[in-house]
């Protein structure tokens, strides 16, 4: 078990005064059974309204609203948890889902619902064609299977940090070799769904105390991954950036069908068009 503190800051700034929109803050991390979270505290400059709701898929959801103009906007997230997560877990996969291909039960169909569809065109089959690739034999080891992918993903893409919003599509990943974490970790997902797994987008934290693994600059930093759930296991961590399986070193904020819905900070503002300035985000994640 290890105790992180996090902190994230995230700041904007306007070239004059802006009326500022409600934003959409998700940077509290999800609670679990290897989780407990100890403090968690949102400070927002100027002051504003916040108030907290969980949305479709449970997590925990921060609205602020403004009533005055201002040309600067902080937001600052301060965090204490526990994380107790094995660095080699061992999955209780039930006895019908060892082999794939298997069925989920009519109940886990009906309640994956879109996280087991496609979310992206693919309209000549290249995902599918490319995730079948993986599958060395019918019947097939699932967890070999699974880890087969999340390793493949990291093998045919590069990674390289994107600043600019949004997120590629599988195919345009898989079209130009290289993308962020959040490309590797969507085109992951969509991969499993394409061979008929249920999969959701996780968006959170990255704890690299030796600064070895991908996607962080320093001892943390905010990353993306994805889940597959498997029958008896469950969500099953897949952190295709770094080929690690399982949660040991990941702090989980939103879970989400499409990374759309797990972005940590949304809004808008109402001002000149040449208002914005600019935008900083500092991370730290610390034992």
């Amino acid at each position: 078990m290890i105790t992180l503190r996090i902190r994230h800051r995230t700041a904007y700034r306007y070239r004059l005064p802006v009326r500022l929109g409600p934003h959409r803050l998700m940077l509290r991390p999800r609670e679990s059974r290897a989780l407990r979270l100890i403090a968690s505290d949102i400070a927002v400059t100027p002051a504003a309204t916040v108030t907290w709701a969980h949305d479709v898929f449970g997590n925990a959801v921060a609205t602020a609203t403004f009533r005055t103009m201002t040309d600067h906007l902080m937001i600052d997230s301060v965090a204490e948890l526990q994380l107790d997560e094995p660095a080699w877990p061992v999955f209780d996969i039930a006895a019908t889902a060892i082999i794939y291909p298997f069925r989920y039960c009519d109940d886990e169909w009906t309640d994956l619902g879109a996280l087991a569809t496609l979310q992206y065109p693919d309209p000549d089959g290249r995902l599918r064609d490319w995730a079948r690739g993986f599958v060395r034999s019918r019947p097939t080891d699932t967890l070999a299977l699974l880890k087969d992918l999340s390793i493949g993903v990291s093998a045919w893409i590069g990674y390289q940090s994107r600043e600019d919003e949004g997120t590629q599509s599988p195919v345009q990943t898989l079209d130009r070799g290289w993308g962020s974490c959040r490309d590797l970790a969507v085109l992951f997902a969509e991969a499993a769904r394409s061979l008929g797994f249920g999969a959701r987008i996780v968006s959170g934290y990255l704890y690299n105390p030796d600064e070895q693994r991908t996607g962080s600059a320093g001892p943390g930093s905010t990353h993306a991954w994805a889940e597959v759930y498997v029958p008896g296991a469950g969500w099953i961590s897949f952190d295709p950036t770094n080929r690690g399986v399982g949660g040991f070193n990941l702090v989980p904020v939103a879970v989400a069908r499409d990374i759309r819905q797990a972005m940590p900070v949304v809004g808008s503002f109402l001002g000149m068009t040449d208002a914005f300035l600019g935008m900083r985000v500092d991370v730290r994640v610390d034992a």
